[in-house]
Formats: structure tokens, C-alpha cells, sequence
């Protein structure tokens, strides 16, 4: 099965030796995103405007990818700070709407750029 490249510039730019997702037939791997604005690749401020900045991020991939967050089947959902786990549950009810999908949630030490919150998806699309 070959394997193609998914790149929006309305999502934040990798930062890395990484692309923003990777489409293998009708699936789609999306690199975790943080807070950055795609257009001033700037962190955005509080904890609550990153957690909607991330799903911003992720649903321009998705789109990018031919897709939607609705077809996402997995999420996993990387926190410096767990206690903010009610606020990652509040945004993400303005993002998907059930049957959600399967999310780990993984508190970590830090993020790049100084992220609080970052998380990544799997969609399969059709």
C-alpha cells in the first residue's frame, strides 16, 4: 500500500523531521499538535486557548487529509499538568459529538516549545 504526505499551511509548519500526517489507504496518522498558530508559528497563551488551538490544528489536518475530526478513531491526549483534564473534556465536546473516539490521556514532564497540552490522532476515512 503506498503511502502519501498530508500538508496544510492551516496548520502549524513541522517543527521537526516529521510530517504533519501520513495517509495509508484509507487511514490517516496525525502528528501531535500543540498550541501554535500555523500563521505566526507562536504558542498561544492559557491553557484553554492551546486545547483549542491543538484541535484547530488537528481538524485542518483532518480536512487536509480529506477527512473530518469526525473520523477520528483514536486520540491520545498529552498533558504537563492532569488536573487540566476537565478542561481537555469540556473543548473537546465542541469538536466531537459520539460515538467518540477511543483517547489515552498521558500526563508528561513538558512539550515542545513550552506546550501544556498536545495531542495526536488516527482517522480512518470513509
Amino acid at each position: 500500500m503506498s503511502r502519501s504526505i498530508v500538508s496544510t499551511p492551516s496548520a502549524p509548519a513541522a517543527i521537526g523531521t516529521y510530517s504533519q500526517a501520513v495517509k495509508v489507504g484509507n487511514t490517516v496518522y496525525c502528528s501531535g499538535q500543540i498550541g501554535l498558530d500555523p500563521v505566526s508559528m507562536q504558542m498561544v497563551e492559557g491553557f484553554e486557548a492551546q486545547t483549542v488551538r491543538v484541535f484547530d490544528n488537528l481538524k485542518a489536518v483532518a480536512e487536509a487529509a480529506g477527512g473530518s475530526l469526525a473520523d477520528a478513531v483514536k486520540l491520545t491526549i498529552y498533558l504537563t499538568d492532569l488536573s487540566n483534564f476537565a478542561t481537555v473534556n469540556a473543548v473537546m465536546s465542541r469538536y466531537f459529538a459520539e460515538p467518540y473516539p477511543a483517547r489515552a490521556a498521558v500526563g508528561v514532564k513538558e512539550l515542545p516549545r513550552g506546550a501544556v497540552v498536545e495531542a495526536d490522532a488516527v482517522l480512518v476515512l470513509g
